[in-house]
């Protein structure tokens, strides 16, 4: 499995990119807008939501040349670049179309829904020589590649073991019907049944918990098998998760998840990753990555305060720079649908009581 795809078109397009968004929601507002916006390469081509007003509101204000309520009039101005932030139910569908299309895709977290789904999108994406970037920031943050190459290269020996814990600010997203205090100052405020309906993806494991699981995929080049797992929920949605995950080169991993921080605290995601030469300590919410190893070779990867601060503007630079001709994408649909296919394990056990159950494979 590629879990680092460089990708270019056959062609690369000429400056300005027209970029085209689905799904022109809170967090599209907030943070793939704007990101696209401060480059003087990209057009803000089309855009698409539902309700008038609120196309409108987001059309007028960062001044996009089109607005349709309908994505196929959007895709129909063949944008070079499209962002998916539709509810999760809908990502297979979009992204899909916009594949269709000739556009590369960045498609928000996470991918899909259904496993063969996600990896039918990873198949498209790269037979038509397509980039399919997933927006899962941590990836891009400064540091993180070097983390990542010196555990490919040996740096723990053989991994024999990952502890995965990732506790966000989100209980809000997930129960009540408050949300979260920020969304009163930003442009849009979500519909609860986009964060709290089981049945279309709600709940904490595809909402925040695909963050540390592609990244645990990521950085280790682990490829899971099967998932043993108990899910804490109210009202269907699961708020906590716990599982085991068994690799296919007998490694395992401990996965846990929680929407428990108060809102306006940092995310604490940390993992230990050991091995037959040491440990590796990650910890994103206090910027530090140290290596200890039996032979003494011990490192500090010397990561700055605020340097892992998440943000997601890396993977909107990646699909951009992919419909130039370059760049690299460090959140490729192989790492999306490996996490889909892990998570939907997880959900699958905790309703039969955690029992293990297959990862798909494609």
């Amino acid at each position: 499995m590629n879990r680092t795809e460089k990708t270019s078109a056959e062609e690369p397009v000429e400056v300005p990119v027209k970029a085209a968004i689905i799904g022109a929601g809170w967090y599209a507002a907030q943070s793939h807008i704007p990101t696209l916006a401060a480059r003087p390469d990209v057009l803000l081509d089309g855009v698409c939501r539902l309700g008038a007003n609120e196309l409108e509101k987001v059309r007028a204000h960062f001044g996009f040349a089109f607005a349709s309520q309908n994505y196929r009039d959007v895709l129909a101005r063949k944008p070079q670049v499209v962002v998916v932030a539709s509810p999760h139910a809908m990502h297979f569908e979009h992204c899909m179309a916009a594949l269709a299309a000739g556009a590369h895709v960045l498609c928000e977290k996470p991918m899909t829904l259904d496993p063969a789904q996600a990896w039918s999108l990873e198949s498209t994406a790269r037979k038509a020589g397509l980039g399919l970037v997933l927006a899962n920031g941590y990836h891009y943050l400064p540091g993180l590649t070097q983390v990542r190459q010196a555990l490919l290269d040996g740096a723990v020996g053989r991994i024999e073991h990952v502890s995965s814990s990732f506790v966000s600010a989100t209980r809000a997203v997930f129960e009540g019907d408050v949300g979260l205090a920020r969304w009163n100052t930003h442009f849009f405020r979500p519909a609860r049944s986009t964060w709290q309906d089981p049945e279309n993806g709600g709940g904490f494991a595809y909402g925040q918990l695909s963050h540390s699981v592609a990244l645990t995929l990521w950085l280790t080049g682990l490829t899971a098998t099967t998932v043993s797992a108990h899910n804490y929920c109210i009202e269907g949605n699961d708020l906590c998760n716990a599982a085991s995950v068994l690799c296919q080169d007998g490694a395992v991993v401990s996965l846990s998840g929680a929407a428990a921080l108060p809102e306006g605290q940092r995310a604490l995601l940390r993992l230990l990753v050991t091995g037959t030469g040491g440990v590796m300590e990650i910890e994103l919410d206090r910027d530090r990555a140290v290596l200890h190893r039996h032979d003494g070779a011990n490192r500090d990867f010397g990561i700055a305060p605020g340097q892992w601060s998440y943000h997601c503007e890396g993977p909107v630079h990646a699909v951009v720079d992919m419909a130039l001709g370059r760049g690299t994408n460090l959140t490729p649909g192989s790492i999306g649908a490996a996490t889909v296919a892990v998570i939907a394990a997880l959900q699958a056990s905790s309703k039969n009581g955690g029992g293990s159950v297959a990862v798909f494979q494609p």
